[in-house]
């Protein structure tokens, strides 16, 4: 590399040029027709003018390269901002045979695309926020607003601030997206936006990275959290404010997305931290503004390595790498002096004039990058940034920095121009600032601290004011007698002037529109008048207070105020009709013959099982307006017509909300709409289950889904060579790393294969109707895999289903179905003020007196629920071991009990299988449990061993004595041997309550097999058959006296023995003694087990 053409300006320019002397390269620099006064020019070795003004002229890729070309130049460093992250200057760069100093043409489009960029962050296992992927519509963004109640509009190709701002309201995303569509081409030339969750108080933290196209090194990292208006004014190096193990996350976070682009060039990798959390949210792929305090840090020469690499060194010729990266020394601390004035709310205003004076302060570890000098003229067309000062304090930690970089600005003699110097002393005598204890709104929340006086602080040179001096006045335009000026409230050039002389306006309507620092800012009227005179036109720089238009004001009663009354409230504007007709498109009555195939089934559509699950008016629906992916060989009106939604609706309401608070009833719900290409999923389909999923991630909220459908749609072509085989989808991943955070339920009626089969399953809770069949694979995949052929009512039938466990309810339709869900959400969602119950004396007589009598053990259970509210799970499989929901007194319970008509109430495999699964899920969400018990123990045999009995049965132990939930158990009538046991949690003491009804029994096996197996040779040696038997029973008579439930209740092995009319008393007194511990952040238990 021999010489080297700088495409950019300023103080940027200015240090490039100073590295490529050092090196030996000779600079040549470029300048606008208006920026020819600009230091750069003269601190290059030569200098070439490019015709136009203002960004446009930088920004012009084909004369930036023509410029190379005529001065012989060989690379071009294209510092940051303007063309810095563009590959198409890359690319021409190439082509022209010039090296770019920067990454590859690709590597830039992929950072440059933010969409891409998150969804490499993603594959390499690094958290990201929530966002829209790719560029995004104002109706996707409001919807993502709905969803996060906060978003950050950003620029897809946007970088450093520009194109930027929070919304918080649907008024303020339609002007963020107005402006920042502006802002981003203005100072990108692309419009393009997204949004992403908002993030109010985190850190703003950046890895610094280098690479050589193989390997890639990190040079620590930056703190870079003070900021105003998304602009960064004071970086901090290093950022050791953070623990070291979160920093060494970032640090492996950074490398690791690196590498994966196989990055060459010199970069930054950027987060936010908010307490033990940190996300990605972009990289920028350049030189940074604030790359200075890393060389400070360092020692290294940071544009000296960009040099090298596009030279074709690589880290290994330079000797970097990760074990040798210099560590940082001490602290450095680097603050931008910009051209601009606060206002008393914190509003910056650009500033300007002609530099009378540019002194920078020096001295040891005092260095400034700028390019001011006396008599130069600034321009409001470019960047408010006049110089950076940066200090280092090798020893004392951040207060000396912080300190250093104080007393340094106020040895910063700027005159001629106002400058946010006193702002920025401000800011660095916060004590928070000194501790590092800062956040990105640190700047907003205590702007009115900040925005002080500038005699606060010191000034250590001798001012104007001191010597005499005076500045010269400027002369303003004057208007017509009677009108009052429109004054500009910052320095800018007017980009738009809407008004026009002559033309009567209202108060708050736009009369310009002026840019400063690559924000657009809207000038409005005052009052209602008419303007008389403008004193502006497009492209004219103006200063703070200068006359932009002449009003003559009429007042309130003017004919601005005649207007505004004139507004028909009702009238529908042609976007709002546009709007309305579009999601008539998507409802059950625009599509009639759709519907009447619906009903020739006896079948609900996916709209109206969510207005039944859902409390009237309270679902917001996302994604309405999304159509299949099938442009390519559809029409959109036909998709619009066909696929409204792209067959999936979702969106968030309450549920229960007449009985429970507005936390409490929030619920997600997702159906499939099988009248749309039969339920399948597509692109968009995907796309919007994933946005309700992470919804519900981050609000906790339960999840009703419909599943129906077809599985994985392989027609939606709009991809094209984007996508392969599909296997990167991450709605499974999401819903199945939702497990245990809130409850998840699944309902389905009719068909439901392949994808929508794993939705399905991965469900805390299952609801199947009976006309459902649901399989991992429908009829075509299992022909396809020479399985045969099957037709698909042949398929995972429901009452096959119920049987095996996958359905844990069966219904007989829809609405049953729907109501099962609401009841099982009612139950997690708490306790209930009404109720009733009936007569608990029943209790006393649903258990038989003769000991050996089999009973039906539900009768006991609905006679102590709550009327009506035993809900019974998954009842065709394990049949020995009953689980489910019930209420007493309002408060719900989980529930397993014994069977005795099912192998005498003994615990087989699947039974216990059943049942620890089941207590996994109460624990997941604070629901007690009560346990009746009445069981001879475990199911033994060598026919039940052969169904791993052993490792099944254990499964009860291991996971009762994981509850953090209360678990009352009461013993109905036996309570013998290690079943026993496990129905207790483990053992008797585990319970918070263990009591026992008066035909309760206890011992280490059945009191039978107990006198058969303990008196074995006394009953032998009784010959007399007669003699035998009477002596057998009374053995059993002595041991049943000894295990009976007051024998064992006098030895404090139970609690208590109790009426069994009492035990819905003593059941809600326990309630009140252990309240269920506080529910904690995140899970209780990292999944709940499907099976």
């Amino acid at each position: 590399m021999k010489k080297l053409l700088i495409a950019n300006r300023g103080e940027i320019a200015v240090r490039i040029a100073r590295t490529a002397a050092e090196m030996g390269i000779e600079s040549v620099a470029v300048f606008s027709e208006d920026d020819a006064a600009s230091l750069h020019v003269k601190r290059a070795d030569a200098a070439v003018p490019l015709p136009g003004s203002g960004p446009a002229a930088y920004l012009d890729i084909a004369q930036v390269v023509q410029a190379a070309r005529t001065a012989a130049c060989d690379a071009i460093h294209p510092g940051y901002g303007f063309l810095a992250e563009n590959p198409a200057l890359a690319r021409a760069c190439a082509e022209a045979g010039l090296a770019f100093v920067g990454p590859a043409p690709e590597t830039l489009e992929l950072f440059g695309d933010k969409a891409r960029a998150r969804a490499l962050a993603t594959s390499c296992g690094v958290p990201v926020l929530p966002g829209t992927e790719g560029p995004t519509t104002l109706e996707e963004a409001r919807a993502f607003l709905a969803e996060h109640g906060a978003v950050m509009v950003k620029a897809v190709a946007g970088g450093g601030g520009r194109g930027m701002r929070p919304a918080t309201t649907d008024d303020e995303l339609a002007q963020a997206f107005e402006r920042c569509a502006s802002e981003a081409k203005a100072a990108f030339g692309d419009e393009r936006l997204y949004v992403e969750r908002f993030l109010p108080h985190a850190r703003h933290v950046e890895v610094q990275v280098v690479g050589d196209g193989r390997s890639v090194v990190h040079l620590f990292d930056r703190e870079c959290s003070l900021q105003r208006q998304r602009q960064k004014l004071v970086e901090i190096a290093p950022a050791d404010m953070l623990p070291a193990e979160l920093r060494e996350r970032l640090f492996a976070h950074a490398v690791a997305l690196a590498q994966a682009a196989g990055y060459r060039g010199l970069g930054t990798i950027e987060f936010l931290v908010d307490g033990d959390e940190a996300v990605f949210i972009e990289a920028n792929a350049r030189l940074q503004v604030e790359h200075t305090v890393t060389e400070e840090v360092t020692g290294l020469d940071l544009v000296r390595l960009q040099l090298q690499l596009a030279a074709g060194r690589t880290l290994h010729d330079l000797a970097l790498s990760q074990e040798r990266a210099p560590q940082p020394r001490g602290h450095a601390v680097q603050v931008r002096v910009n051209l601009e004035t606060m206002a008393p709310d914190g509003s910056a205003r650009p500033a300007g004039g002609v530099l009378a004076v540019f002194e920078p302060p020096s001295g040891p570890g005092v260095r400034v990058d700028g390019f001011g000098y006396a008599g130069y003229a600034t321009s409001a067309r470019f960047d408010s940034l006049l110089a950076k000062l940066i200090v280092h304090a090798g020893a004392g930690g951040l207060s000396r920095a912080v300190a250093k970089a104080y007393r340094a600005l106020s040895e910063f003699r700027i005159e001629g121009a106002e400058t946010n110097i006193a702002f920025l002393q401000n800011l660095l005598a916060h004590p928070a600032v000194v501790a590092g204890e800062v956040h990105t709104r640190f700047i907003e929340a205590h702007m009115g601290e900040l925005a002080g006086e500038p005699e606060a602080h010191p000034r250590l040179y001798f001012d104007a004011a001191a010597q005499g001096a005076a500045p010269a006045a400027r002369r303003e335009a004057e208007g017509p007698p009677g009108t009052t000026a429109v004054r500009a409230p910052l320095q800018g050039t007017v980009i738009n002037v809407t008004a026009h002389a002559g033309e009567p306006v209202r108060a708050g309507q736009t009369l310009l529109v002026l840019e400063a620092m690559k924000m657009e800012h809207v000038v409005e009227a005052r009052a209602s008048g008419v303007v008389r005179a403008l004193a502006v036109q497009p492209g004219e720089t103006v200063f703070e207070g200068d006359p932009l238009a002449f009003v003559e004001e009429t007042g309130g009663a003017g004919a601005g105020g005649e207007a505004e009354a004139a507004v028909d409230l009702d009238a529908i504007r042609p976007d709002l009709a546009e709007v309305i007709e579009r999601h008539r498109l998507t409802l059950d009555e625009a599509r009639p013959e759709a519907i009447a195939k619906r009903r020739r089934t006896g079948q609900r559509t996916a709209r109206e099982n969510l207005a039944d699950l859902f409390d009237p008016g309270s679902f917001s629906e996302f994604g309405a307006l999304a159509v299949a992916a099938q442009r390519r060989r559809r029409s959109l009106e036909d998709l619009r017509a066909n696929t409204p939604a792209d067959g999936i609706v979702t969106g968030v309401g309450s549920v229960n909300g007449d009985l429970f608070d507005e936390d409490r009833a929030r619920c997600v719900g997702l159906a499939y709409d099988f009248t749309v290409l039969a339920g399948t999923q597509g692109h968009f389909n995907h796309k919007k289950t994933d946005r309700i999923l992470e919804f519900a991630e981050h609000w906790k909220a339960p999840i009703v889904w419909y599943t129906e459908g077809g599985g994985g749609r392989p027609g939606d072509v709009d991809g094209g060579q984007l996508s392969a085989s599909s296997l990167d989808t991450t709605s499974f991943t999401t819903f199945a790393r939702l497990s245990g955070l809130a409850p998840r339920i699944a309902i389905n009626s009719g068909r439901c294969f392949a994808g929508n089969a794993v939705f399905f399953g991965c469900a805390d809770v299952t609801i199947a109707t009976r006309y459902s069949n649901i399989g991992l694979g429908g009829p075509a995949m299992i022909e396809g895999g020479g399985l045969g052929v099957f037709t698909p009512d042949e398929i995972g039938p429901s009452d096959v289903l119920y049987a095996n466990g996958a359905v844990d309810l069966l219904v007989e339709d829809e609405a049953a179905a729907t109501a099962a869900a609401k009841q099982i959400l009612g139950v997690f969602q708490g306790p209930v003020r009404d109720w009733t119950c009936e007569d608990q004396r029943r209790l006393r007589h649903l258990i038989p007196e003769n000991r050996v009598r089999a009973y039906d053990v539900r009768e006991v259970i609905r006679t102590l629920a709550d009327a009506g509210t035993w809900l019974e799970l998954r009842g065709g499989y394990g049949k020995g071991m009953i689980t489910g929901f019930l209420r007493v007194e309002g408060r719900p319970l989980g529930l397993i009990a014994n069977d005795p008509r099912h192998l005498g109430g003994a615990i087989d495999s699947e039974g216990a299988e059943k049942g620890a699964r089941f207590l996994q899920l109460c624990d997941a969400f604070d629901t007690p449990v009560l346990s009746l018990c009445d069981t001879p123990g475990f199911m033994v045999g060598p026919q039940s061993e052969t169904t791993a009995a052993v490792r099944r049965g254990s499964r009860l132990f291991v996971t009762a004595t994981s509850l953090t939930v209360p678990l009352f158990t009461v013993v109905l009538r036996k309570g013998y041997g290690l079943g026993a046991q496990a129905m207790a949690g483990g053992d008797f003491s585990a319970p918070a309550m263990t009591i026992a009804w008066p035909t309760a029994e206890f011992g280490p096996m059945g009191l039978e097999g107990a006198v058969r197996l303990g008196y074995r040779k006394e009953l032998e040696a009784e010959a007399d058959p007669v003699a035998r038997q009477a002596l057998f029973e009374k053995l059993v008579g002595k041991m049943y006296e000894n295990g009976k439930a007051l024998s064992v209740a006098s030895v404090v092995e139970i609690d208590a023995v109790i009426d069994p009319a009492q035990t819905r008393a003593w059941l809600v007194r326990g309630l009140k003694a252990c309240p269920v511990p506080q529910r904690a952040a995140g899970k209780k238990r990292p999944f709940v087990d499907v099976w």
